[in-house]
């Protein structure tokens, strides 16, 4: 069974970065296309980022793009979030997802394709 436990997130000003990791345990990386999501209170989940397992190929929410880079170090099984120039409107709740394929990477922009889910960290910015 695979276990994603995400980490990192906490309270920042608007303008200021934070760095999301997510450690995935109980089953081997190849293969396993992994993602980020958001769910802000009285929301619905939203797409953040997604990373091909290899690394070399990412896919973005608009809303993001610019701003955000996410990455992964297979060695570590580890995907991170890096977010910069962080707004009011990023605070939310930050999912890991992860799971099994080899689509393109801009396939994964939607939350029911993945099968593996972390428990999620809570950003907050301040204005």
């Amino acid at each position: 069974q695979v276990q994603l436990i995400e980490s990192g997130g906490g309270l920042v000003q608007a303008g200021g970065s934070l760095r999301l990791s997510c450690a995935a345990s109980g089953r081997t990386f190849s293969n396993y296309p992994m993602g980020w999501f958001r769910q802000a209170p009285g929301k619905e989940r939203e797409f953040v980022a997604a990373v091909s397992w290899t690394g070399d190929s990412t896919y973005y929410a608009d809303s993001v793009k610019g701003r955000f880079t996410i990455s992964r170090d297979n060695a570590k099984n580890t995907v991170y979030l890096q977010m910069n120039s962080l707004k009011p409107e990023d605070t939310a709740i930050y999912y890991c997802a992860g799971t099994k394929g080899t689509y393109r990477v801009s396939y994964y922009y939607t939350a029911n394709r993945y099968a593996d889910w972390g428990q999620g960290t809570q950003v907050t910015v301040s204005s």
